[in-house]
């Protein structure tokens, strides 16, 4: 699915598109794990599948200064055990869980509200 959003400039990351196994940000193609907020872009999160997160790769969102975390968990929405996002819930960061392109929606919307977001999206099945 393809986005077309005008108030996009080179300052925030928009989610311009998305389809199996990719997400394109800001014309840029990602075909692996990500992190996405309004102004930041982190193409080096770690866990490539669902049964490769661990609570270290949640710990690595804190410096954000988040209010929610959009946990995209592949092709299904797959709920993660709470030991895994319990520190974000600690430093009063909500994580809600849904597939990559529900996440991929759902960033979109609350970025442009405003909200302190940032989608986590795991791009592979396992």
């Amino acid at each position: 699915m393809r986005f077309n959003l005008d108030t996009c400039d080179a300052q925030t990351y928009f989610i311009k598109g998305y389809g199996p196994g990719w997400v394109n940000i800001n014309e840029q193609e990602i075909r692996r794990s990500v992190i996405v907020a309004p102004e930041r872009l982190l193409t080096d999160w770690p866990p490539q599948t669902f049964a490769d997160l661990a609570a270290a790769h949640f710990e690595a969102l804190l410096p954000l200064d988040l209010e929610i975390v959009l946990l995209g968990t592949g092709a299904r929405q797959r709920f993660p055990h709470p030991k895994l996002t319990g520190v974000l819930l600690a430093h009063s960061v909500g994580v809600e869980v849904m597939d990559t392109f529900a996440a991929c929606r759902t960033y979109n919307i609350l970025m442009l509200e405003g909200r302190r977001v940032a989608a986590a999206l795991l791009m592979m099945a396992d």
